[in-house]
């Protein structure tokens, strides 16, 4: 049997991480500034996080959520601190696409409607719902386009308001910070009147924080940043620090009733032992301080580039804008500079490095970066 062909593929394999490092088979080393599409937050291989794991699989794997697993309640606990939403309720699942996927049900069940507003660039998952919510029409099956969303310009609160004033939109739903849309931050003002209009209009406002979330912009969350508090919080990616794991944090507005919402593996005793281990070291190691400095002092290095057309980001959650296409740029890092860096669209480079990214292996990406472009 081969692997279904879907994935273009660096010719690169990776086989071992410590921290913001990786080797491949051949045992030539790399500095990771993508960290796995942001999956990494607190680096690879940590001995709390290999710790916790080893230590839980060897007394219980899996057990099904039909039982008391007070794992789940610790967790939930640390994340409500960490986060400040200790107010709000959490469900645990799988995925990013999952935890959009649960959240617009949520909202559904709530007000009754099913139309959403979503925005132009967004990138919400590849499940039913998440899908027909993201702008991509070539990832978009003819099964899942089903008329749910109307797309607006990032930024657009006038054509918000003229949807919204239709009175069947369910939810609104916006990136923290849109990662494959080109790293584009939302204005403080904006949210602050999306909050506004789905306040009063019984109208869900969804946080998409699968990849701008757990610290990455030097806040827990990326909106924390304008102050505002959504109904609806999803997280993945950095929570887990490679384990598969999704969570939805839902307002108290909304009551839970038994069987609306299910999953078999979410929230299992593995997934919690990763997600402990992600917000203790967090804490321990101030990660998410360590994000807004490292992150900053990126940004004004890169600012002082001249090749580069625009940098735009909060953290570290970086991209950098070109004239021209990236492709070659990116490949050169890769096999001349040993550096991992990702992409949106054909001209942006993206930095989503493991949250605890040093100040000298920042420098280092630097030195490595710009001895590229100069060549």
């Amino acid at each position: 049997m081969k692997l279904y062909d879907v994935y273009p593929l660096f010719n690169v394999n990776i086989v071992k991480g410590e921290g913001c490092r990786v080797w491949d088979d051949k045992g030539t080393e790399y500095l990771d500034l993508y960290g796995g599409h942001a999956v990494i937050s607190i680096g690879h291989a940590h001995p709390e996080y290999v710790k916790n794991i080893s230590s839980q699989v060897a007394t219980l794997g899996f057990y099904s959520n039909s039982v008391i697993n007070t794992l789940q309640q610790n967790v939930a606990e640390k994340i409500g601190r960490i986060s400040g939403y200790e107010d709000y309720n959490i469900f645990f699942i799988n995925s990013g696409a999952e935890a959009n996927e649960n959240a617009l049900k949520l909202s559904s069940f709530k007000n009754g409607k099913k139309r959403v507003i979503a925005f132009k660039k967004a990138f919400h998952g590849r499940t039913s719902l998440a899908v027909e919510v993201t702008d991509n029409p070539k990832i978009i099956a003819p099964i899942n386009a089903n008329g749910h969303t109307t797309y607006v310009q990032f930024g657009d609160i006038d054509r918000v308001r003229e949807e919204i004033a239709k009175g069947d939109v369910t939810a609104v739903i916006i990136e923290g910070i849109q990662g494959v849309g080109g790293v584009q931050i939302p204005t403080t003002e904006f949210l602050h009147q999306l909050q506004r209009l789905c306040n009063e209009s019984d109208t869900t406002l969804i946080l998409d924080e699968i990849q701008s979330g757990c610290g990455r912009s030097g806040k827990f969350f990326a909106h924390q940043w304008a102050g505002i508090r959504p109904d609806i919080i999803t997280q993945a990616k950095g929570i887990g620090n490679g384990f598969p794991v999704g969570c939805v944090l839902i307002s108290p507005k909304f009551q839970a009733v038994y069987g609306e919402l299910g999953t078999t593996f979410g929230g299992n005793h593995l997934a919690c032992a990763a997600m402990e281990a992600v917000v203790d070291t967090m804490v321990k190691e101030n990660l998410i301080e360590n994000a807004d400095k490292v992150g900053n002092y990126l940004i004004e290095e890169l600012k002082k580039i001249d090749a580069i057309k625009e940098v735009r980001g909060r953290g570290l959650m970086i991209g950098m804008e070109f004239e021209e296409p990236v492709k070659e740029i990116r490949s050169k890092l890769l096999f001349e500079e040993h550096v991992f860096t990702g992409v949106s669209g054909t001209n942006v480079i993206r930095l989503l490095p493991p949250l605890s990214l040093t100040m000298e292996q920042a420098k280092e990406f630097i030195t490595r970066f710009k001895r590229v472009l100069d060549k």
